[in-house]
């Protein structure tokens, strides 16, 4: 997985935007610092911006009945993943407005930096979950048999396939905020990438290929936003935005026999001047985290755009910086990579910890209370019912894992449950580290989990929510024996759909003991 930062360059783009697009009033106030607001009954409102389903949750659990008084944002509300998330023009500038602003604070989170050091309300309380717990945050643990993150691997491009093994794909895959590599390109910043094409291929010059490419990238739109079904079309003086419905893929054979994936979409609603019909191709041939893609555009139909192979637009997260651009284009993280490899990567999924909820709580609580200290007594006292709550649910698992004979748990999925397992003296062992971006896993690492099946008689393989359970099913297959698949919550996709059916932190949590009250006998 690249790393998520946000450039001057990417950020000055966001923020335009932002400001284009009227997405939020700024009071004079608010800019200068001074975030606080009288709400309708007289008090004093404030807003919290939190990152994750967790932070959010505990959150509210602590404002109570003062939650109305409280702008409290919950930015991957879509349910889209932590390790995929991309910031919006809104997202930038809620934060940067924002009285107390809660994030992870792990390799996800590098983008939030830079958002960071551009805060336009200089009092901002932050809350770095990671820091807080200090000490107590894991190192990301490779277990025996899990497969490594292949980092080669993330920029082939998959040409040769069979029809049939195509997808239909949606259009939130590509939500988020996305930068235009045609500026790049015209200051000079993608010199080294046209550089190191021409050391490949000596047919053509650096400035061949920066002609060449002049052509394919030009674009007027430097960003784009997208919130599907929306997608907002941001220039240099305008912002124009519609809707699409999804009409399909085409497969396009090239000339030298490669193929190519083209996913179509047409608009339904929107500003008359935005395009009718728009095109992604980012390399995958099914659901996938794309990690930069070509964007073709027009009014006249498909059949043009889906065929088209000079004029290809290509867009970024715009959480990158030029450097990283230029990385991703040229490979060059890989050669970065053996010099980072003696850095201990920390393991985010610090909320899955019970033990760790009850901490990072009280963290909130204080910052909540010295934001409004007339309420710090109700905050408190919420806090105080709220860790009640978690604190018997904590001491619910551990009756139930000190009870069992099973004491090894088998994932045929990504393991974000190492701070869980650790707390109630549980072993695993997993196909991928919990930040992993692997979809299949190796040959080795299902033989390694099914021998473990069968050498200590596991009688359930788990997956994580949204799990196709493919790789699971292969590990029974391969073990031979006859195994269950239970699902376990990491908390990392909750959608605001979720939250009105019910969903909260311990709802889900709970959810996860009744799961495992089914196994560990």
């Amino acid at each position: 997985m690249f790393k998520k930062k946000i450039g001057i360059y990417a950020l000055t783009l966001v923020m335009a935007a932002a400001g284009i697009t009227g997405c939020s009033s700024v009071s004079a106030d608010k800019s200068e610092g001074k975030g606080k607001k009288t709400a309708a009954d007289g008090s004093e409102s404030f807003s919290v911006v939190c990152t994750i389903f967790p932070e959010y949750d505990w959150t509210k659990e602590i404002l109570g009945d003062h939650a109305d008084n409280v702008e409290l944002t919950y930015l991957l509300d879509n349910g889209v993943d932590l390790h995929s998330y991309q910031p919006t023009a809104e997202d930038i500038l809620k934060i940067s407005t924002c009285d107390l602003f809660v994030y992870v604070g792990g390799e996800s989170d590098e983008w939030v930096e830079d958002v960071l050091e551009t805060s336009q309300n200089k009092d901002m309380k932050v809350i770095n979950l990671m820091e807080v717990l200090g000490d107590s945050a894991k190192v990301e643990e490779l277990k025996e048999g899990m497969q490594e993150s292949e980092h080669e691997h993330e920029h082939e491009h998959k040409t040769d396939f069979e029809d049939s093994d195509v997808k239909d794909r949606t259009l939130d895959e590509w939500n988020g905020s996305w930068q235009s590599t045609y500026p790049l390109l015209l200051d000079g910043s993608l010199d080294e990438v046209w550089e190191h094409k021409a050391e490949d291929d000596d047919t053509m010059t650096a400035e061949d290929y920066k002609k060449k490419y002049t052509t394919a990238y030009e674009t007027d739109a430097v960003t784009i936003n997208i919130n599907a079904p929306e997608v907002e079309y941001v220039t240099a003086d305008k912002s124009i935005k519609a809707e699409y419905d999804y009409s399909g893929f085409y497969i396009r054979t090239k000339d030298d026999g490669t193929k190519q994936v083209r996913y179509k979409f047409e608009k339904k609603s929107g500003d008359d001047s935005a395009a009718k019909y728009i095109v992604f191709s980012d390399h995958n041939i099914e659901p996938s985290e794309p990690e930069h893609f070509h964007l073709y555009s027009g009014n006249d139909g498909f059949d043009t755009l889906v065929e088209e192979g000079d004029h290809f637009p290509t867009y970024y997260p715009a959480s990158l910086t030029a450097e990283d651009i230029v990385d991703e284009m040229t490979g060059g993280h890989e050669h970065s990579h053996a010099e980072e490899e003696e850095e201990e990567e920390y393991d985010e999924h610090v909320w899955l910890s019970l033990k760790n909820a009850m901490v990072l709580s009280a963290e909130i609580e204080q910052n909540i209370a010295a934001i409004d200290p007339a309420n710090a007594d109700d905050y408190k006292a919420n806090l105080d019912s709220y860790v009640a709550k978690l604190s018997e649910l904590d001491n619910n698992f551990k009756t139930l894992v000190d009870g069992s004979s099973v004491k090894t748990l088998i994932f045929g999925d990504r393991f974000p449950f190492r701070y869980f397992v650790d707390d109630y003296g549980l072993d695993y062992f997993a196909a991928f580290v919990g930040c992993s971006a692997e979809t299949e896993a190796s040959f080795d690492t299902v033989v390694f989990l099914a021998d473990k099946v069968k050498e200590l008689d596991i009688k359930t393989i788990f997956t994580l929510e949204n799990s196709n359970k493919d790789i699971a099913n292969t590990i029974i297959s391969t073990s031979g024996k006859d195994v269950d698949i239970a699902e376990l919550n990491s908390l990392q996709s909750v959608s605001n759909e979720d939250i009105e059916n019910g969903a909260s932190y311990i709802s889900l949590m709970q959810k996860n003991y009744d799961v495992l009250a089914g196994v560990l006998k």
